[in-house]
Order: structure tokens, then sequence, then C-alpha cells
């Protein structure tokens, strides 16, 4: 391995821990191994409240960034309807509540098929995209209103991998720019109710799956054991 060159480390991003902050503590534990700065980069951020994989990229390797971000990617998320929040998941608290008397197994994969190919989708407020050169997210806790417009993308795969109300739980398979929590917040409004984003595992980019991912309690060993490095 040659990180001063250029390589890709594909990591598990734990619950709560920013990609920022993966990146942060993975230079520092290269750094220190190197006994030099280590430059790298992420591709693709995970919400702090998402888990799963995160594409590490150092030295020339950061030139990558924009082919991993074309990568198609797949999600576990779970989701509660009935209910929603203002950042589409459980960042914030519950702001409203809906009706879900009507909903049925069905009806939830009936409308998760309504779905699937090219769909436009409004990005959160509380996300990084830019308005006016700042983070939406910045506006909106200035106390700003924030009007984002429709993004287009694509769902290649969706279905419901389990059923108990009021939660249930979702795979998909999308393009690059998705926002699941979006998906959660359109899902809830197809349904004549609402929905939020429980949580989230990214458990694949392109070919890369979990169990191909380092994480921060092996990562230290197997620097230490690599005799490459």
């Amino acid at each position: 391995m040659d990180f001063l060159s250029g390589e890709v480390i594909p990591f598990y991003k734990p619950y709560e821990w920013t990609s920022f902050g993966v990146v942060a503590k993975v230079r520092n534990l290269l750094s220190e191994h190197l006994g030099c700065k280590v430059k790298i980069g992420h591709a693709g951020t995970l919400d702090p409240y998402a888990t799963g994989v995160l594409i590490l990229l150092t030295g020339r390797a950061t030139k990558r960034v924009e082919e991993f971000q074309l990568h198609t990617k797949e999600y576990i998320a779970t989701l509660k309807l009935g209910a929603t929040t203002a950042s589409y998941d459980r960042e914030h608290p519950e702001n409203a509540t809906f009706p879900t008397e009507h909903i049925t197994q069905e009806l939830v994969e009936a409308t998760l098929q309504k779905f699937i190919g090219t769909i436009e989708q409004i990005p959160p407020e509380y996300s990084a995209c830019k308005v006016n050169g700042e983070n939406a997210y910045k506006l909106i806790r200035k106390g700003k209103e924030v009007k984002l417009k429709p993004k287009t993308l694509t769902i290649d795969e969706i279905e419901l991998l389990s059923y108990d109300m009021p939660e249930i739980a979702i795979r998909v398979v999308c393009s690059k720019g998705t926002y699941i929590r979006a998906l959660a917040r359109d899902i809830g409004t197809a349904l004549g109710s609402g929905a939020y984003l429980t949580s989230l595992k990214r458990t694949r980019v392109g070919n890369i799956r979990i169990e191909d991912c380092h994480t921060f309690e092996k990562f230290p060993e197997w620097l230490k054991s690599n005799p490459e490095t």
C-alpha cells in the first residue's frame, strides 16, 4: 500500500460520526504510522446519523472523487410512518403527525414501485446544498427561508424489507445525489401520510460492500501488520 502516492480505503462510518470526522481520524492514524502528513479525502458524505460504506482516498487518488461519486449506491433504511420532522430524520423532534389507518403493506409495496426510474427530488432544507454560495442548513439556522430546486436522479431498485407499523424497512439502489431523507419524506406524502428516516446504512458503493470496509477497531492493527505500508 502506498498511501502517499494514492490508495482507496473503504471505511465503515460509525453512528454519530461525521464523514469529515472519519477522514480526520484516519488521517491522524496514517500520518502517525508513516511519520508524515497524508493527503486524504472522502467520496460522498454520509449524514452523522447514517452508518456504512465511506470511500476514503489518499494522495493522488483524491482526484478520483468524482469517479466514486458516480457509482451506484445501495442503502438499507427504516422509516417511521405517520409523522415528520424538520430534517426528515431523527436530528429534529417530530413536528407533525398524520393518519396511518389507511396504510396497508400492499399500499406501501405499490407506492414504492412508483419511485423506480428517473425522478425529480427536492433536497432537504437541512443539507449542504448551496443557496447563493452558502449551505442551506446554515441559512435555516439563521432563521432564513430556503427554497431548493428539484434535482433529477435515478432509483434503480426499491423494495420493502419489513412492515411493522408504524415502521417499515426498505432497500434502495440509487444514483449520485439521492437524499434518502428526502425519499422518506416523499414516500410519506405519496402514502397520504407523513414519514421520516429513523436509521440509514449505506451497504454498497459500486462494487465495494460493508464487508470490504475497515473499522476503527481493526485499522490500527492492520496498519502495523501490513508489510507494504
